[in-house]
Formats: C-alpha cells, sequence, structure tokens
C-alpha cells in the first residue's frame, strides 16, 4: 500500500476509485463498532472504448465524465478518492537499509538508491516508499519498499478525479489494492488458507493479471493478453452488433438461445485454459509445483459457472472473489447485486480500506 506523495487519509471518509480499461468503479466503506466494515454505496460506470488505454488514460474527458456520473449515482457527499495507478506504471524495488533511520535520513537514503533503479530523473517521478519491517537477513536492518512512477501518470488520473469535482488523497498501486481486498477474501477460506498456495486471477476486458500468494506474501505474478473483450467482439461479428449493442446485450442477459452454446461456453473454455497455461508457466518458472485455490476476479469473473469450468480444466479448487462478504451492508445495497458484482471491485474495494490506514 503506497501513497505517492499524497497526505494519508487518517480515517476521512473515502472512496475507492478504479480506474479500468472498461469502466470506473467506486466503492465506500464504514468502520462498524467492535471491527469490521460496512458497504455503504457503491458504482460501476461504463467507460467508451479506448478512453483508457494500456493503463493510460487516452481521453481524459470522456473519463473525468464517467467519475463524475458514478460519484452522482453514488449519492455520497465524501469528495475524498483514493486512486491507483496499473502496475506496469510503477516502479517497485525492496531495498535493505540500516534500522532506526530518523524520516529525513531515510529520504536521503531512498533517494540515493532510487537512483540507481530508476531510468529517469527524480524530478521527473513520484517517489514514495514503505518500511517493510526487519530484515530476514539481520535484526539490525530493515527491508524498504521503494516505489516511483513518472509524474504526467500521476497527474493525469489526479486531473480526471478534479476534472469530475473530487479531491485525491492516495494513489496506491492497483496490484498492491487488489492485494489489500484479497486478505478478506482469503480468510473464508479453510484455515484462513494458511500455509497453502493461492493463485489469484485477475480477469478484466483486455487482460488477465496472476498471482499466486503464500501466506500473504506474492511469490510469482503474470501478465497475459486475454480478456472479456474478446467475447463482446465474437458477440458483434456472430449476431451483427454494435460495440455498445453487443456490450449491453451481454450485460443485461438480452441475447438470442444460442449465445450460450456458439459464444460463452468456449470464451469460459478458452479463459480456462489460459488459467491452465498461466499455473503451467508458475510450476516452470519457480520452484513450486502445486497450487491448493484459485480465486477468480475482475469482470469475467460474474459469468455463471465459470468456477466450475475453471476448476474442471485445472483440477484446482476455485472461487468467486467477494471481499464483501462477512461485512454488513447499508440500506442504499442490493445483496444480490453486489454478490454479482464483487469480482469486478476487488481493486476499488481494496482502495477503499485505505481510509482505515493508521
Amino acid at each position: 500500500m503506497i501513497d505517492l506523495s499524497f497526505l494519508s487519509p487518517r480515517a476521512r471518509p473515502l472512496i475507492g476509485v478504479d480506474i479500468s480499461s472498461s469502466s470506473i468503479k467506486m466503492v465506500e466503506l464504514s468502520a462498524v463498532s467492535g471491527g469490521g466494515y460496512r458497504v455503504e454505496r457503491y458504482a460501476i460506470e461504463a467507460l467508451p472504448r479506448e478512453a483508457v488505454a494500456d493503463g493510460n488514460i487516452a481521453n481524459l474527458e470522456a473519463v473525468s465524465e464517467a467519475i463524475r456520473r458514478a460519484w452522482r449515482r453514488l449519492g455520497t457527499s465524501t469528495k475524498f478518492v483514493a486512486l491507483a495507478l496499473p502496475a506496469s506504471a510503477v516502479i517497485t524495488k525492496r531495498i535493505i537499509l540500516p534500522a532506526g533511520l530518523r524520516d529525513q535520513e531515510l529520504e536521503v537514503q531512498v533517494e540515493s538508491e532510487a537512483n540507481q533503479y530508476i531510468p529517469f530523473a527524480l524530478d521527473e517521478v513520484n517517489l514514495d516508499f514503505q518500511v517493510i519491517g526487519p530484515a530476514a537477513s539481520s535484526a539490525e536492518e530493515d527491508e524498504v519498499l521503494i516505489a516511483a512512477s513518472r509524474k504526467e501518470k500521476v497527474e493525469d488520473r489526479v486531473a480526471a478525479a478534479e476534472a469530475a469535482g473530487l479531491k485525491a488523497l492516495v494513489m496506491d498501486v492497483e496490484s498492491y489494492a487488489a492485494l489489500s481486498a484479497f486478505e478478506l477474501v482469503q480468510a473464508q477460506l479453510p484455515d484462513q488458507g494458511e500455509d497453502k498456495i493461492i493463485a489469484l486471477v485477475d480477469a478484466g476486458a483486455n487482460v488477465m493479471n496472476v498471482s499466486v500468494l503464500r501466506n500473504g506474501v506474492q511469490v510469482y505474478a503474470r501478465e497475459q493478453a486475454f480478456g472479456g473483450f474478446l467475447l463482446t467482439q465474437d458477440i458483434m461479428r456472430h449476431f451483427g452488433m454494435s460495440l455498445e449493442e453487443a456490450e449491453g446485450a451481454k450485460r443485461n442477459s438480452s441475447l438470442p438461445e444460442n449465445y450460450e452454446s456458439d459464444l460463452l461456453r468456449p470464451f469460459m473454455d478458452a479463459l480456462a485454459l489460459e488459467v491452465s497455461r498461466a499455473l503451467q508457466f508458475f510450476f516452470t518458472s519457480t520452484q513450486f509445483n502445486q497450487v491448493d485455490h484459485i480465486v477468480l476476479a475482475g469482470g469475467c469473473a460474474v459469468i455463471p459457472g465459470l468456477a466450475e469450468t475453471v476448476a474442471g480444466r485445472t483440477q484446482v479448487d476455485t472461487l468467486i472473489a467477494n471481499p464483501f462478504a462477512n461485512m454488513s451492508l447499508s440500506s442504499k445495497i442490493r445483496p444480490k447485486n453486489l454478490t454479482a458484482d464483487a469480482p469486478a471491485l476487488l481493486v476499488a474495494c481494496g482502495l477503499a480500506l485505505r481510509r482505515f490506514d493508521s
């Protein structure tokens, strides 16, 4: 969890805003007395195609307008937001520094180390760091995570929020935000997933991100070019629809009867094959030779029956991510809708959790 030169939220009301390639997703959480969280509100607003391309905002006006619409649908007075950059836009590095350094000394050391790893002038980047804890090699040293991103990457997202009338307090990294929310999902597994190898598969519109974790530590990550837009393209071709018609029909389940057998089933099989391939890459490039659980997230994970298809192909226990499963819900939330949308809200949920950082 990383701020890129923004103030820590310090328990102010805060909305998690995920700017993905296909939509704007917002989540607002509150604390419940006695521990735990309550889902106050959430909203999903579709983005025009190519408004966000390869993680970059290509059409600032379209993105800020979608953020504004999502915020209005949210029906909140909160204007502070937590945003995230795609992992591809952030350089991260774990370094070892002497323990017990004062903040100012730490900053000097981090900047000195960062110069070695960042291929840009430091005045062109937003740089931040976080002390992870004592280094494994020595109690007298700390492991420190440094993160840097080109200033324009950060400024584009901040500008989109500001144009919608919102104020960014936190800039995180999408993969870290997803892992924050994933902790809530892992808690639902037998023995809370302790000592188990868990593959988190986030299948969005254009890419599939696979993160393999053990006891909350990422041991492997891979990105594959496969996503739900392939199914949209198939619908457009097969039924002679425009992009908007195909997306709408897909969301509203208003496609002809042969859609499931001709298009949906083959797409699910192809996705399951991609997951299987990703696991094979994991096995051949690490010392691990098994996965205990697969957790599916992202927009594709809402497809009914997908967990069974992936489990059948991989022979691994598979479940759909729902970080809200153990949260209470405000009266504004429809439980059935939230359960259906939950796998696509992993990053937005992780960003909303930033409100509770100490």
